[in-house]
């Protein structure tokens, strides 16, 4: 997303850093959080994203835990079955009652300590079974407004364009890079 404003970009893991832990309560906590300690480690600007599925009937779960839904072996088919189980629970069994919105913020952090969120979400329906192959993470639960694919049968170029990452950093490039 960087390299048509000319940027280079060095990872985390490129520079060895290690990766903190995510005590926040938002999205936009976690990703300052992880953006403030890889500036400060480096001495370098850093920008950091955290990122997840919120259902509404689901109080928003999992939210910022997504990923830890889905265990330390990162089974995302045990994430989905679980967001399905948790629907079922709550009695969420139509499609209006699945609402949901995947949800990106990224942090751009300065190594003197400021920090700046750019948010990005898109709504949509969860579907079961899963379905496609695209993506990873809950994509093939989640259809976006307006479409009849889940992110996980769309193509990464109309999921590139859709998606919550790409919204947070078209907010972020026009507040930072932008001319």
């Amino acid at each position: 997303m960087v390299a048509p404003y000319g940027l280079s970009v060095v990872s985390a893991t490129d520079l060895d850093l290690d990766e903190p832990e995510e005590t926040g309560a938002t999205f936009e906590e976690n990703a300052a959080l992880k953006a403030t300690v890889a500036a400060r480690a480096t001495g370098l600007p850093a920008l950091a994203d955290d990122s997840g599925l919120a259902v509404d009937r689901l109080d928003g779960a999992p939210g910022i835990h997504s990923a830890r839904w889905a265990g330390p072996d990162k089974d995302f088919e045990m994430a989905m079955a679980r967001v399905e189980e948790q629907l079922r629970v709550v009695g969420a069994i139509r499609p209006e009652d699945r609402r949901a919105k995947f949800v990106a913020t990224l942090c751009l952090a300065l190594p003197d300590g400021a920090t700046a969120n750019f948010r990005g979400e898109v709504a949509g329906t969860l579907v079961f079974p899963p379905r496609g192959d695209n993506g990873f993470g809950y994509d093939p639960i989640f259809m976006p407004d307006g479409y009849e694919k889940t992110f996980g049968e769309l193509g990464p170029a109309i999921k590139a364009q859709l998606s919550h990452r790409s919204r947070a950093f078209a907010r972020f490039s026009a507040a930072v890079l932008a001319p």
